[in-house]
């Protein structure tokens, strides 16, 4: 059966109007953007079977071209598609903390970091360098690899902090295996974060720790 022969509550599209966006499943939103499916399969069943093949969402959209065009009725124009969609998403989270804005919020601060972050395939620890109002000055990636107190030096995260003639600080690190849970390697290193900062009056507000859809806040364990 046809999606337009479905009842109109039933549609993703037309759900999507009456209920909004956060009322559909991964399936029902991918179907949109996919909007027509193959022979014998609507968009909707050939949404379903990408999420089973692929074992999720953030899997499927992070396939590579060739992986994404394996699928019958996906080619280069769907994957550029859907490059752009992710890339409009990524800029719509950055903007919600451009220079010179101020924190409004965790949960702002909490998204833009997975936005930037999450999607890398090794290790990098970030800085989000605020000034004494807690507004963006700048976010600045400064170590890769593996992430412990031996890669990460202090003198070089004081010194770009003086540099941008910060008052405070938000530090941050992902884990590419997706567990976002900290080690006691992390928290050695937001302790001697903390402590070099305040030789020269910068605070450490967090250490974000990003994982696979989840992060965990230092600030939030005691850890600071």
């Amino acid at each position: 059966m046809s999606i337009r022969d479905w009842p109109d509550d039933e549609r993703p599209r037309e759900k999507m109007l009456q209920r909004g966006a956060v009322a559909l499943s991964d399936a029902e939103l991918l179907a949109i953007f996919l909007r027509v499916g193959v022979r014998g399969r609507s968009a909707v069943d050939l949404a379903r079977d990408l999420l089973k093949q692929h074992g999720g969402l953030r899997i499927l959209l992070e396939l590579d071209q060739t992986g994404f065009c394996a699928t019958p009725g996906l080619g280069p124009a769907k994957y550029v598609q859907l490059q752009a969609v992710l890339e409009l998403a990524r800029r719509y989270l950055e903007q919600t903390l451009q220079r010179g804005d101020a924190i409004q919020s965790v949960g702002d601060t909490r998204r833009y970091l997975m936005a930037k972050m999450r999607h890398h395939p090794h290790e990098v620890f970030a800085v989000l360098f605020l000034d004494n109002k807690h507004r963006v000055i700048q976010y600045e990636e400064l170590f890769f690899g593996t992430i412990d107190s031996s890669s990460v030096h202090p003198r070089q995260v004081v010194k770009r902090a003086l540099y941008h003639n910060a008052a405070a600080a938000i530090i941050a690190h992902n884990h590419p295996s997706g567990v976002a849970e900290p080690s006691q390697a992390d928290e050695l290193i937001t302790v001697r974060l903390q402590e070099a900062l305040a030789l020269v009056d910068i605070r450490l507000l967090d250490h974000i720790v990003i994982g696979d859809g989840q992060v965990v806040s230092l600030a939030e364990r005691g850890v600071l």
